[in-house]
């Protein structure tokens, strides 16, 4: 999906052995297969005691602990997602970021477990076949994925946390993730962003200009969103996104919460 080159708008053809070819550069691939019980852990809703009510204490507490949310934040190349989510993180240090995996090489800076998980497509192409992710799609020519046990880990500990990914990626996702919150970053205007993309300058001739293409493409999918904000002034549009984390919350706790994280149970290759 959560820049680079693996599906957050415009990203898109399978890895070997993945089957499916949709349009040049806006490959996708399939969510996982069908569901099964979830394992221990991860059912909804607080954990039933026994019928005499003799488990209490700190199972019992556990029980009724409040689950995490599932922001997803998605948007064009070059819109500046990740200077935004660091302000976002400045302002909101108890938000959580999700590491998603990747393909791509690490850009200077980059630090692998902190910005992506990097791996190679050997290693991708196994993880997708053992259903390892939440949602996975090809981005820019590169894969890009979301570890489901990452999100579930984090939700059951009460944790919010934020994705940011692809518009293919937020796809697989709406199905699948009861009561998450998509937020779609958008730019002041199409010469801003192309400006953006040419001055972060990562990519040049046929790399920018695929990013390009995808990018007016991802912008076709705002309105599939609940909330758009425009990153004309970083610390503005970080700060709107958290009054809108912030106010979702307020008005669905603690139903929601107490519901649990609303993910579909986990599934196995074969299942």
């Amino acid at each position: 999906m959560s820049e680079s080159s693996p599906p957050p708008g415009l990203e898109g053809s399978p890895p070997p052995g993945l089957d499916g070819s949709p349009p040049p550069g806006l490959e996708g691939s399939p969510p996982p297969g069908p569901e099964s019980s979830p394992p221990p852990g991860l059912e909804s809703g607080p954990r039933p005691g026994s019928e005499t009510g003799a488990r209490r204490g700190p199972e019992r507490r556990r029980a009724s602990a409040p689950r995490g949310r599932l922001i997803v934040i998605s948007g064009p190349s070059g819109v500046g997602k990740d200077t935004v989510l660091k302000e976002l993180f400045r302002l909101a240090p108890q938000l959580r970021y999700s590491v998603s995996y990747t393909t791509r090489a690490p850009r200077p800076g980059e630090v692998d477990g902190v910005d992506y998980s990097f791996v190679d497509d050997a290693t991708f192409e196994r993880m997708a076949q053992r259903d390892e992710f939440l949602e996975h799609a090809r981005v820019h020519g590169q894969w890009k994925g979301t570890s489901a046990a990452r999100v579930r880990a984090s939700l059951e500990r009460g944790e919010d946390i934020v994705l940011k990914i692809d518009v293919q990626g937020a796809a697989q996702l709406r199905p699948r993730v009861r009561d998450a919150l998509f937020i779609f970053l958008l730019p002041p205007s199409l010469d801003e962003l192309r400006r953006r993309l040419e001055d972060r300058a990562t990519e040049s001739g046929e790399g920018l200009e695929l990013r390009w293409s995808n990018a007016q493409s991802e912008l076709a999918e705002q309105d599939r969103y609940d909330f758009q904000v425009v990153n004309r002034d970083v610390h503005q549009a970080a700060r709107e996104i958290l009054g809108i984390i912030e106010s979702r919350t307020a008005e669905t706790e603690p139903e929601t919460r107490r519901r649990g994280h609303g993910m579909e149970p986990e599934t196995r290759a074969g299942a």
